[in-house]
C-alpha cells in the first residue's frame, strides 16, 4: 500500500512553488519593482488614517453587545434626562470636569478650605478657547437653582466658619462619601480631619462640540498652573481617558527607528560572512525592507476598506518585522543549498521548491491564530487581529516576489564572483586558495564546498553538533532538564492561580498622564465607597402599593444589604419617602386609586421625578439606587458585579428586576474574557493539531507539538501574571500570538527528530540540534531584536506587549532547543526507522545509505538555517 503523508500536500504544492521560483529567476525586475508599486498605491490609504483612528476606550476595550449596554439602552428609554440634572441618575459617565485637592494635613482648616475656594472660582472663570464660553454658559442646570453646584463646599464652609459637624457619609440628605476622603472620624462618625476634597463640574451634554472646547481649556489651564501652597492638585475630564489613550500611540512613533535599526543589525550580523562575495549583507536588508512594505500595503488596503485603526495596531510593525525576518532566513538558507555553480533561474527554482513551502506553513499557522482572534467581543483585538493578520499575508507575498527577486539578483552577482559592496569581480577560488578564500585584501572570494556544491559548514552548527547536542543528551543532564522543567510548569501554574482579570483604566493612558496622578489620588483616598448602583423594577403588573408585594421587594432588598459589598445606609428609593408622604398627608396608599391618582403630586415636588416611568395611569418602570462600598480592585469589581446580578436573578420569581450603572459598561470585560481567551486558545490549538497531522508523518510527534504549544501557553499565561500583567483584551492578543511560535519551534525540532536517519534517539535529537538550534536562535533573537525597544515605552500597552512577546519567545525557544529534542529521546517510537530500513532493503547497501547521508548533513547546515522543510526527501532544513 503506498503511504501517502505529506507528500500527498506538500509535494505538488513544492513543484508549484519550484516553478514559481524559475518565473522569478528568470524576470527578477518584474517581481522587484511591482510590489513597489503596488505599495506605493496601497500606502496611500494612510491619507485615511486619521479618519479610521477609533480610539473611543468603550468601542474598543469593552465587549460588544455586552449585557450593560443592553442595560443602558433601556435605562436610557424609561428613564430619560429631565429637566432637573443628577448625577446619580445619569445612564452616561456624563459630560464633566473634575479636581482633587489633596492637603498634608488637614483641608478642613479655614485657611485650607480658602484655597479650596480659590480652585472653584478658578474654575467658574475658565473661558474655552475660540467660543470664549464659561462654565455658567455651558453647565447642567437644576431648575429652580441654575448651575449644579458642589454641595461638599458649603457643608465644609459651614464647618470651617459655624463649627458645624460634618457627618459621614451621609450628612443629613447629601451622601458625601466619594466627596471627601482621607478622613478620621470621632467616635459619633463626624469628620475630626480629612485630607482630599473632590469637586465635579458637569456640563450639558447637547452641547459636545463647545463643552469639549472648555474642557480642553480646563486641562490646559491646571496642567501648566502652580497649586497652592501645601496643596496638591490632581484633575480629570471626561474626554481625558480617550485623548490620553490617543497620545499613546505617539510617544512609540520615535521607536520605529530605533526597532528597525536593531533589525536589521540583527539580520545583517546573521547573515553576514568573512566572504567578500557570498556575503549576504545586501539580501538581509532587502528582507527587513520587504517586511517594512509588507506593512505599508496591508494597513493602507484596510484603511482604505474602512477597517478602525486601534491603538493597538502601532505594536503589530514590530510583530511583522520579526516574524518577516523569520522567514528571510528560511529563504537564505534554502539558497545556499543549492549548487552554486548552476544557473540563477535552477537556484531559484530548487531555492522556492524547498523553501516556500516551509513559509507557506508557518504563515498559514500564524496568519490562523491572528484571524481566530477576531472571533472575540473586544473591538481592540479585532482590529489588531485582521491588521497584522493580513499584514502576514503581505509579507509571505512579499517574500517570494519581491525579496525573491532580488536574491536572484544578488545570486547573478555571486554567479560573476564580484565584490559584495563594490561589485569589483574578485579572483575565483581554486583547490588552492579555496581555504583561505577571504583574505585581508577580499581578492578571493566566492567559496563553496567542492563536494557538494553548495557553501560551507559553518562554526555555530559545528558547535551545535559537537558540543551543545553531546551535552544535553548526557543522562544526568536530561535529569536536570526534568527537573528544570517541572520548575518551569510548577511556576506557570502557580502563576496561573494568581492571574488577576481586566484592564486598569488608568493603564490606558501614558505612565506620567495627569489621568494617572488622578486616579492613583482617587484609589487612595476615594476607594471606600464605590459607585451607587441602580436597581430598575421592569414588572409593570408590579403592585407597589400591596404590602406583600412590598415585603417581597423589601427581602430582596435586604439580600443586598447583607453583603459586604453593600454600604451600611439606607437606599435612595421613591418609594419609601412617598410613604412617608402618605403619612404626613393621612393617605391610604395601600388603595391602588389613591397611590396613583397622589403619585404624581408627589413625585413633581421631591426629587424622584425621574426614578418613576408611568404611562396610561400605569407604571412602567422604577428604580432606587444601592450604595456599595469597598470596590478598590479588578476583583472587587468582578464580585460586585457577579453578586448584584446573582441577587437580582434569585429575587422574587414573579419580579423582573435589573441592575445598572455606567461602570458595568467597563466591568462587563470580567464576564467574558477568561471564556473567550480559552475558546480561542482550544480552536487555534485544534487547528494547529490538525495542521501538524497533515504535515508531520507521524502522529505521536504532531501530539508533543500539541503539548508544546499548551505547555508555553501555561508558562506565558501564568509567568505574566507573576510580571504584573492582568489578563485583559490587550494579553488576549498576545496568548493568540503564543500559539503560532510555538508551533513554529516546536513542529520544525519533531519534525527534524522524526525525519532523521540517525539509529539512537540520543542520536537524532543532536541531529536536530545540529540542523535547527542555531536557526532557532536566530528567529527568537530577530523576533526579540523587533520588539525589544517597547520595554522602554511610556505606556502599559507597549510594555505588556514586550513583556509577552518575551516570554513567547524565550518559552518557545527553550521547548525546541532544551524540553522537546530531550522529552522524544524518552520515545523512540517517535521515529523513521521502519522508512531507514525500508531504505536500506531497496538500495541493499546501508553503508552507502550512511555515507549518503553524512553528505547531506553537510549541506543541510549554514548559518542561516532556520526551518525544517516537512518534505521527507528534502535536504534543506
Amino acid at each position: 500500500m503506498p503511504n501517502c503523508n505529506t507528500n500527498c500536500i506538500e509535494k505538488p504544492i513544492s513543484i508549484g512553488f519550484g516553478k514559481l521560483g524559475r518565473i522569478v529567476g528568470r524576470y527578477p525586475w518584474v517581481f522587484l519593482i511591482s510590489p513597489l508599486v503596488i505599495s506605493a498605491g496601497l500606502g496611500a490609504g494612510f491619507y485615511f488614517l486619521e479618519d479610521r483612528e477609533s480610539n473611543n476606550i468603550e468601542d474598543q476595550f469593552t465587549p460588544k453587545n455586552g449585557p450593560a449596554k443592553m442595560e443602558r439602552a433601556y435605562v436610557k428609554e424609561h428613564f430619560p434626562q429631565g429637566e432637573e440634572f443628577s448625577s446619580l441618575r445619569l445612564y452616561t459617565d456624563g459630560t464633566y470636569a473634575s479636581l482633587i485637592a489633596v492637603h498634608s494635613a488637614n483641608i478642613l482648616t479655614e485657611e485650607a478650605f480658602q484655597d479650596v475656594d480659590k480652585l472653584d472660582q478658578k474654575v467658574k472663570q475658565i473661558q474655552a478657547e475660540g467660543s470664549q464660553k464659561t462654565f455658567t454658559d455651558l453647565c447642567a442646570k437644576d431648575r429652580d437653582l441654575g448651575c449644579v453646584s458642589n454641595p461638599i463646599l458649603d457643608i465644609v464652609n459651614d464647618h470651617v466658619t459655624n463649627g458645624t459637624p460634618i457627618a459621614y457619609p451621609q450628612n443629613k440628605t447629601e451622601f458625601i462619601g466619594t466627596a471627601i476622603g482621607g478622613v478620621d472620624l470621632y467616635p459619633n462618625n463626624s469628620v475630626e480631619t480629612a485630607q482630599a476634597i473632590r469637586l465635579f463640574y458637569y456640563l450639558e451634554e447637547d452641547k459636545k462640540n463647545e463643552t469639549d472646547l472648555w474642557l480642553r481649556t480646563f486641562i490646559k489651564n491646571f496642567s501648566g498652573s502652580t497649586a497652592p501652597e501645601n496643596i496638591f492638585i490632581s484633575y480629570f475630564t471626561s474626554i481625558s481617558r480617550d485623548e490620553e489613550f490617543d497620545t499613546n500611540s505617539k510617544t512609540v512613533i520615535p521607536l520605529f527607528s530605533v526597532t528597525y535599526f536593531l533589525a536589521i543589525t540583527v539580520s545583517i550580523m546573521s547573515c553576514l560572512r568573512l566572504d567578500c562575495v557570498r556575503n549576504k549583507v545586501w539580501v538581509a536588508t532587502f528582507g527587513v525592507l520587504s517586511a517594512g512594505l509588507a506593512v505599508l500595503s496591508s494597513f493602507g488596503l484596510l484603511l482604505f476598506c474602512g477597517m478602525p485603526f486601534v491603538m493597538t495596531v502601532a505594536t503589530a510593525p514590530f510583530l511583522i518585522l520579526g516574524i518577516g525576518v523569520d522567514d528571510m532566513f528560511i529563504m537564505i538558507s534554502c539558497w545556499q543549498k543549492t549548487n552554486v555553480k548552476a544557473e540563477v533561474e535552477d537556484r531559484m527554482a530548487e531555492t522556492y521548491k524547498e523553501a516556500a513551502v516551509s513559509i507557506t506553513i508557518t504563515t498559514l499557522t500564524d496568519v490562523l491564530a491572528f484571524y481566530i482572534g477576531l472571533m472575540t467581543p473586544f473591538g481592540s483585538v479585532q482590529s489588531f487581529c485582521m491588521y497584522t493578520g493580513t499584514a502576514l499575508l503581505f509579507c509571505y507575498i512579499y517574500n517570494i516576489t519581491f525579496f525573491g527577486a532580488f536574491l536572484a539578483l544578488n545570486g547573478q552577482r555571486e554567479g560573476s564572483n564580484r565584490h559584495w559592496l563594490i561589485c569589483r569581480k574578485v579572483e575565483t577560488p581554486t583547490p588552492d586558495n579555496n581555504s583561505n578564500a577571504c583574505s585581508c585584501s577580499c581578492s578571493v572570494g566566492g567559496a563553496y564546498d567542492p563536494e557538494t556544491g553548495a557553501e560551507e559548514e559553518m562554526p555555530m552548527d559545528i558547535l551545535f553538533r559537537k558540543y551543545v547536542g553531546p551535552f544535553l543528551t548526557k543522562p544526568w543532564t536530561k535529569v536536570c532538564v526534568i527537573l528544570l522543567y517541572l520548575g518551569y510548569l510548577a511556576g506557570g501554574i502557580y502563576g496561573c492561580f494568581q492571574m488577576q482579570e481586566g484592564i486598569d483604566l488608568k493603564n490606558l493612558a501614558p505612565d506620567d498622564s495627569y489621568v494617572a496622578h488622578y486616579y492613583d489620588n482617587e484609589d487612595i483616598y476615594f476607594s471606600e465607597y464605590g459607585p451607587f448602583v441602580m436597581l430598575v423594577i421592569r414588572d409593570e403588573n408590579f403592585r407597589y402599593w400591596d404590602k406583600c408585594a412590598q415585603e417581597n421587594l423589601n427581602m430582596c432588598l435586604n439580600e443586598f444589604q447583607s453583603s459586604d459589598m453593600v454600604a451600611k445606609i439606607n437606599a435612595i428609593f421613591w418609594l419609601d419617602d412617598y410613604k412617608k408622604y402618605g403619612d404626613k398627608e393621612s393617605l391610604d396608599l395601600s388603595n391602588e386609586t389613591v397611590f396613583m391618582s397622589n403619585l404624581s403630586t408627589f413625585l413633581d415636588n421631591s426629587g424622584f421625578k425621574q426614578d418613576v416611568n408611568i404611562s396610561n395611569n400605569k407604571i412602567v418602570a422604577s428604580r432606587l439606587f444601592i450604595p456599595t462600598t469597598n470596590i478598590s480592585t479588578a476583583i472587587d469589581e468582578k464580585n460586585m458585579l457577579n453578586f448584584f446580578r446573582d441577587t437580582v436573578s434569585k429575587c422574587w420569581p414573579n419580579m423582573d428586576l435589573m441592575v445598572y450603572h455606567p461602570a458595568f459598561i467597563y466591568y462587563d470585560q470580567y464576564a467574558v474574557i477568561v471564556s473567550n481567551t480559552i475558546q480561542n486558545i482550544v480552536v487555534a490549538t485544534v487547528i494547529m493539531l490538525v495542521i501538524s497531522l497533515l504535515l508531520i508523518p507521524h502522529p505521536l510527534c504532531s501530539l508533543w507539538v500539541t503539548f508544546a504549544i499548551a505547555s508555553v501557553i501555561v508558562g506565558v499565561a501564568g509567568f505574566m501574571a507573576l510580571w504584573d500583567v492582568n489578563l485583559d483584551s490587550i494579553s488576549m492578543i498576545n496568548l493568540v500570538i503564543c500559539i503560532g511560535f510555538s508551533v513554529d519551534f516546536s513542529a520544525h525540532i519533531s519534525y527534524a527528530f522524526v525525519s532523521s536517519k540517525k539509529k539512537t534517539a540520543n542520536e537524532k535529537a543532536i541531529d536536530a540540534l545540529y540542523n535547527l538550534g542555531y536557526p532557532i536562535i536566530q528567529g527568537a533573537v530577530s523576533t526579540i531584536a523587533g520588539v525589544v525597544v517597547l520595554s522602554a515605552a511610556e505606556s502599559y500597552i507597549f510594555r505588556t506587549f514586550f513583556k509577552i512577546m518575551f516570554l513567547v519567545i524565550l518559552f518557545g525557544a527553550l521547548h525546541g532547543i532544551v524540553f522537546i529534542p530531550i522529552f522524544l529521546t524518552f520515545f523512540g517510537c517517535c521515529s523513521n526507522s521502519n522508512s531507514v530500513q525500508g531504505e536500506k532493503d531497496q538500495t541493499g547497501n546501508g553503508q552507502n545509505l550512511r555515507h549518503d547521508h553524512v553528505e547531506l548533513s553537510g549541506q543541510r547546515s549554514n548559518q542561516n538555517q532556520n526551518h525544517s522543510t516537512f518534505s521527507s526527501d528534502s535536504d534543506c532544513p
